[in-house]
């Protein structure tokens, strides 16, 4: 089963007491631990509706496969013979790739979302594909001697800001990089030696965010960022990520928001990304770049009148697209990140108000707007689950 290909929840479920079922049982259990963190067998037993027999085999089994391991208990309260806790592999890990317009960032993300490592590898212009693999593979081939000894290494995920085909790896479009057509994860792979998966940034992002973040236990969501290269959406809908036709849907930074507004790369005008950007904010601020404690300090301390008026316009600009997103979508929840979750920070009110108005009838009334969470991680975590796919899914079919 597939996050990106069969639509499948992104949490775990429950279990089966089928016998045929076991590899969904163990997928379930891995996938329990991976995104809930350490379980008492007793938790599990509550949890995933198995008896305690099956869950012991099923334990024992994974750690035979070396994906889990048992410690004893630490609840000395409780009444009769502690249960063990069983938790993920620690060696399990996958590698995650970020290329944007001025850098490529690679981490080592290990199971349950843990951040081992984060390079962020600055580039003197916008990188090829070519050069990214290049990139990718010296930093990769500077960790080997810590890989092979510390580290299994389940496979590769890349979250790259344009148009991905999930189910052959390549980049379609990611226009603000000037790729076309690009077969990504086979030149990744043949580079590594790793299978490598390719998924859109944002779509990582609602991943990531919905397992670990702001959106954990909500199953209708919706998640838009605004980054350097503009602005993507990820939209959660009974808990299935939303995928469309060919892996496209949700490129919510190409709503046509004012129809004379400037012109986009996409070739239409007034698109959400060419209203709403970073460039624009800074170069009010007379700044060419900021990090991103900066940017959340001046957004909320600046007295200059005309910074003041283009976050204001920026704001209402991104309140009435927030509003036409919850008449497609119906979220429960709206999840912001990137430039825009500082944005939101800065002026919370102003976002919540404007998209409440702007709302069609009732629709905004239960809706809840936050930041998104796992900020610099969030790629990087998102981008290891799709790599962690096949594994969560089959832990006893899967070699690596």
């Amino acid at each position: 089963m597939s996050i990106l290909g069969t639509p499948r929840p992104v949490t775990a479920g429950v279990g089966n007491s089928n016998d045929q079922t076991r590899r969904h049982n163990l997928s379930t259990i891995l996938t329990t631990l991976h995104h809930g963190g350490p379980q008492t067998r007793a938790d599990l037993t509550r949890r995933l509706g198995l008896n305690r027999s099956t869950i012991a085999a099923l334990v024992a089994e994974l750690a035979e496969l070396g994906l889990a391991h048992e410690t004893a208990s630490t609840d000395h309260g409780s009444v009769g013979r502690p249960s063990p806790t069983v938790n993920p592999a620690d060696r399990v890990a996958a590698i995650a790739v970020n290329p944007d317009t001025d850098a490529i960032i690679i981490g080592l993300v290990g199971l349950g979302g843990v951040v081992h490592k984060r390079i962020r590898y600055e580039t003197a212009g916008v990188p090829t594909v070519r050069e990214t693999v290049n990139i990718v593979k010296a930093v990769v081939e500077g960790m080997r001697s810590e890989l092979d000894a510390s580290f299994r290494i389940a496979g590769v995920g890349i979250a790259v800001p344009g148009l991905v085909r999930a189910d052959t790896g390549t980049v379609t479009l990611a226009p603000h990089l000037g790729w076309r057509d690009e077969p990504l994860a086979e030149l990744v792979t043949d580079a590594l030696g790793y299978p490598a998966s390719v998924v859109n940034d944002a779509m990582a992002g609602i991943i990531a965010e919905s397992i670990y973040g702001a959106g954990r236990g909500v199953d209708d969501l919706l998640y838009v960022n605004g980054g350097v290269s503009g602005i993507g959406g990820g939209v959660l809908v009974g808990g299935v990520p939303l995928r469309g036709a060919h892996g496209y849907a949700a490129e919510l930074g190409h709503i046509s928001i004012a129809g004379s507004g400037l012109p986009c790369h996409c070739g239409r005008f007034g698109c959400l990304e060419t209203e709403v950007t970073l460039s624009r904010l800074l170069a009010a601020m007379g700044r060419e770049q900021l990090d991103a404690d900066e940017f959340d300090q001046l957004l909320l301390t600046s007295t200059d009148p005309a910074v003041d008026a283009e976050i204001t316009r920026q704001l209402d600009v991104l309140s009435l697209a927030l509003a036409d997103f919850v008449s497609v979508f119906n979220p429960e929840r709206i999840l912001l990140g990137g430039f825009l979750g500082a944005l939101f920070a800065a002026h919370p009110e102003r976002i919540v108000d404007g998209v409440r108005a702007a709302s069609f009838s009732q629709l905004a009334d239960e809706l809840t707007i936050e930041r998104a969470q796992l900020r610099s991680r969030l790629l990087m975590v998102g981008a290891a689950e799709i790599a962690f796919e096949q594994l969560l899914a089959d832990p006893a079919g899967t070699t690596f």
